[in-house]
């Protein structure tokens, strides 16, 4: 059970759509049981001996699983051969525990058939209750990915060859015995040294991934943190999970867009949803009437490196630490459903792009439809949307769930260098919002002039909604956006 819900796991911090990642993992492992199970016909004469190297290479290529595949992504983009290889070697080792065992119990105990599978499978679904539990509960907090599926392949290693030694010793002669002792040695070596080396394969595996040096990096609960930094250009970008967040060299292009506009007007009270770097918090509080800003994203990682790292705190001007300010982690979809204490007049959604099931439920009518409930008479809304270029079907879906969820849009984009065109919806109740900035903050701009705001409405007749022939809204139930942005970059 561990083994699968790392390769689980990986596949969706590496790749995310983890319905895809949980159908292979489980789909091919099930499959290579019943070849394990076959194979291990001619096995059964042996039994003992047989079910105790099956544990100890059963416990190496698990433990070692995620620390290989991790390297096969890096190194050479072979990751989901890999994957499929892995996970069908696994299932097949699992696979032919069952038969073996059957033999041994059988062997000693004399009882009848059912009442052995009985026996096993109980003791097979307990293992696998306290597998699943003991994964996000234990290991993951505390080891980590790679240190805890290498800490389950000792566990297995050793419980494995501890049974037969103990429980089937009769079936073994003694020179099988010392042969079964000494493989249990070099697995544990294996393991040990996997171990001892774990972290500076994962940082060396890790910068192969990225075009800069890294000059941060974290693991939290929800996703892999990374900060680089180009020593000539001093260019600083953030990845959660391999996915750009920010270039230094050109987010005021993004964050100066996001905001402005959506701050023309009324904006005491202002909530973000995700901006976890504190980058639209900073443009936020460049208006003196702003009285209180909420803060809700995910990952308190994230945020706490934007409120305690020297360079993050440089760009976002230390905007996490201002009195105005209060941050909340919690996800933004339970966080604006149970309903705060207040209502807002600006809400600004800077949330990740819909690649993965946990996002897409972000871009949907009732997502949009419980912010609407916190809103304020007269508030407006901006939702960044991705890039009406490379995922024109995405984009404009994203503005007809917010359409039907009882808003009046609209549309606008600019260019940011590091993502491309990207693009955005103002919206409100009532009249569609005006796409303007303030003249009082516009000085202070190195990006969002007045004339930019109004040239930023156009879209060329190639990505303008009617050159789009499916438009579809998202809901919970058919996340529609979530192939809608994978089939828009494919070929980019």
């Amino acid at each position: 059970m561990v083994y699968k819900l790392a390769l689980i796991a990986l596949g969706s911090y590496l790749l995310g759509n983890t319905i895809v990642q949980a159908s292979i993992v489980l789909s091919v492992m099930v499959f290579a049981m019943g070849v394990g199970s076959v194979a291990t016909k001619r096995l059964v004469r042996w039994a003992a001996m047989s079910f105790a190297l099956i544990e100890v290479l059963l416990s190496v290529i698990g433990g070692l699983s995620v620390l290989l595949l991790y390297m096969a992504f890096a190194y050479m983009d072979l990751y989901m051969v890999a994957l499929v290889v892995c996970a069908f070697i696994i299932g097949a080792l699992i696979g032919a525990e069952i038969p073996l065992l059957m033999e041994l119990v059988q062997s000693i105990r004399k009882q009848r058939a059912s009442s052995a599978v009985a026996d096993l499978f109980a003791a097979d679904y307990v293992g696998g209750l306290l597998g699943g539990l003991a994964f996000p509960f234990l290991l993951l907090p505390l080891l980590g990915l790679v240190r805890g599926t290498i800490v389950t392949g000792a566990i297995n290693a050793l419980t494995g060859v501890v049974v037969v030694l103990w429980l089937f010793r009769r079936s073994l002669v003694r020179r099988a015995k010392v042969a079964v002792s000494i493989c249990l040695v070099v697995a544990l070596g294996f393991l040990a040294v996997a171990w001892a080396l774990a972290d500076t394969i994962e940082v060396s595996a890790r910068q192969r991934l990225y075009r800069d040096p890294i000059v941060a990096a974290e693991r939290s609960d929800y996703q892999e943190i990374v900060l680089t930094k180009d020593p000539r250009t001093s260019d600083t970008r953030l990845f959660l999970n391999g996915d750009l967040q920010f270039a230094s060299l050109d987010e005021h292009r993004y964050h100066e867009s996001l905001v402005h506009p959506v701050m023309n007007g009324k904006h005491a009270k202002v909530l973000i949803l995700g901006g976890g770097d504190g980058l639209a918090a900073r443009e936020v509080l460049k208006y003196p009437e702003v009285d209180s800003v909420t803060l809700v994203d995910l990952d308190p990682a994230v945020t706490d490196l934007a409120k305690n790292d020297e360079r993050l705190r440089a760009f976002n001007k230390d905007a996490l630490n201002d009195p105005r300010m209060k941050v909340t982690n919690a996800d933004a979809f339970s966080w604006v459903r149970r309903g705060p204490s207040q209502e807002f007049d600006v809400v600004i959604v800077d949330l990740p792009d819909p690649d993965d099931v946990p996002t897409a439920k972000l871009y949907t009518i009732e997502f949009y439809d419980l912010v609407s409930h916190v809103m304020a008479p007269g508030a407006r809304m901006v939702v960044q949307a991705g890039s009406p270029y490379f995922a024109p079907e995405a984009y404009w879906g994203i503005g007809e769930s917010v359409a039907q969820a009882g808003f009046a849009t609209t549309p606008y984009h600019v260019d940011v260098p590091s993502f491309g065109d990207w693009g955005y919806f103002l919206a409100a109740k009532g009249a569609a919002p005006e796409v303007k900035v303030s003249d009082a903050v516009a000085p202070r701009l190195s990006f969002m002039t007045p004339e930019v705001a109004r040239a930023s409405v156009v879209f060329p007749p190639d990505r303008d909604r009617g050159a789009v022939k499916s438009v579809k809204a998202s809901t919970l139930l058919h996340p529609r956006v979530l192939d809608a942005e994978r089939r828009g970059w494919v070929g980019y």
